[in-house]
């Protein structure tokens, strides 16, 4: 994740250094926006999902970000508030 994209990334979770947890998870750009190619290139990175615009956006698309792209997204000290992002589990050891 680019250093743009990663800025991007925390304008879409609502982290503005001030806040210790993400309040949302979208971000509404359409083409010609200079924010749009970066979105697209997270979206072809795994970092973000795209949905087509639609009237509700004035035509522009409007993208979330991935578990992935969220955590890149944080600084130390923040989380992703559990109502869009579940908890992450901790991994079961399956080599016993």
């Amino acid at each position: 994740m680019t250093p743009v994209q990663r800025d991007l990334a925390r304008h879409a979770l609502g982290l503005d250094g001030r806040r210790k947890e993400s309040y949302r998870n979208y971000f509404v750009t359409g083409e010609g926006g200079t924010d749009h190619p970066h979105w697209l290139a997270m979206v072809e990175a795994g970092y973000a999902t795209r949905r087509s615009g639609s009237i509700l956006t004035g035509g522009d698309d409007f993208f979330r970000l991935t578990r992935a792209g969220a955590d890149l997204a944080l600084d130390p000290g923040e989380s992703l508030n559990t109502v869009e992002f579940s908890p992450v589990q901790p991994q079961k050891d399956t080599t016993a």
